[in-house]
């Protein structure tokens, strides 16, 4: 199969599968009987709130280049526009208005990895020479592009940044982000220990669970991270980086496990899904982010960070579930890669 865009994809990789313009991924399979059968999953019409507050886990320990929101106010007259009485402007009016801003960095707290999150350099011409590319075969400097091009080694100024052109969070934002979810509970089994989860490990979790994944699933991790984020107050330090349970990326039979299952997306409550850094590679170059590389580059298999997935997974558990209604959009924000999202699950 071949495309305008690249000559050869990814081994195991399903670039094309969907249409040759494709930028949903497997957001494809989430189709209307996904969302029926997770409609299907509502029994009590109780809801879950499924985002940590949007300035936490506060500070900068998980990620130096990620910051917390500031609110401020927005402007009017040359003055705050907080607590404002518009008297100041027109004696007869009785109103006090209240209108802010933020300064937000899309991917600090509760969030979305759209498909434009993390591409690799590889071989798309068939040529031998590796190009930045993304899912489907989208291109940095083209599709993509930000303020410098970093292709060939090089740093040319371009201007102001555009951001993504393709595989943006809009793509997310209008496919509604809705259907059947399913709970894995690693942390019911691990506890907080830090724990690399491996195939094995996540197939023996399922299994004494009595777990299943089907196609068009999207698939949440619960793990603990979240709780002692939230203990930490808005003062987190390096011990987030020593506890709790996360994914082993450089397993391969857990890559084809994910490949086999048909996950739309792999949530969880702590940071980045797989253990980062990964554990060293057997070959040179590889994936930083190897489960980043696999989910969103080569599947189309979106990722959530920092998800508040406590009370939801307790109440599975106590109620012997582990399916429900996730409903869970992004921002509608054209061009950006990621998005804080506030999921809500419905049982």
């Amino acid at each position: 199969m071949q495309n305008p865009r690249w000559k050869q994809r990814p081994p195991g990789s399903p670039w094309g599968d969907f249409g040759p313009d494709d930028q949903r991924g497997r957001l494809n399979l989430v189709t209307a009987k996904k969302v029926l059968q997770g409609i299907a999953e509502v029994h009590e019409g109780k809801t879950f709130c499924l985002s940590l507050p949007l300035d936490y886990p506060g500070g900068n320990v998980l990620n130096p280049r990620r910051n917390a929101p500031v609110l401020k106010p927005t402007v009017r007259s040359g003055m705050p526009n907080m607590v404002y009485p518009l008297s100041r402007d027109n004696p007869s009016a009785l109103d006090v208005v209240c209108d802010d801003m933020v300064e937000l960095t899309l991917q600090y707290s509760t969030q979305w990895d759209t498909l434009a999150h993390v591409g690799q350099q590889f071989d798309v011409d068939g040529d031998g020479k590796a190009e930045m590319v993304f899912y489907n075969g989208y291109r940095a400097g083209e599709h993509i592009v930000g303020p410098v091009d970093y292709r060939d080694g090089q740093e040319i100024e371009r201007g102001a940044h555009v951001g993504a052109r393709a595989l943006g969070v809009e793509n997310m934002a209008t496919a509604c982000m809705q259907g059947r979810a399913v709970m894995i509970d690693l942390h019911a089994h691990f506890g907080r220990a830090r724990k690399i989860v491996g195939y094995d490990d996540l197939m023996t979790v399922i299994e004494k669970d009595g777990v299943s994944v089907e196609e068009g699933d999207f698939v949440c991790l619960r793990t603990g991270f979240a709780d002692a984020v939230l203990e930490m107050n808005r003062e987190p330090d390096e011990r987030l980086h020593h506890v709790c349970a996360a994914l082993d990326g450089r397993d391969e039979r857990l890559q084809q496990w994910i490949t086999d299952s048909g996950a739309v997306a792999l949530i969880s409550d702590n940071y980045a899904v797989e253990a980062s850094p990964a554990r060293p590679c057997d070959h040179d170059p590889c994936a930083a982010l190897p489960l980043h590389a696999h989910c969103l580059f080569r599947l189309g298999v979106y990722l959530g960070e920092l998800w508040y997935l406590t009370e939801l997974a307790d109440w599975l558990h106590a109620h012997r579930r582990f399916r429900f209604l996730l409903t869970a959009p992004p921002l509608r924000l054209p061009g950006a890669v990621g998005s804080p999202a506030t999921p809500v699950a419905t049982v």
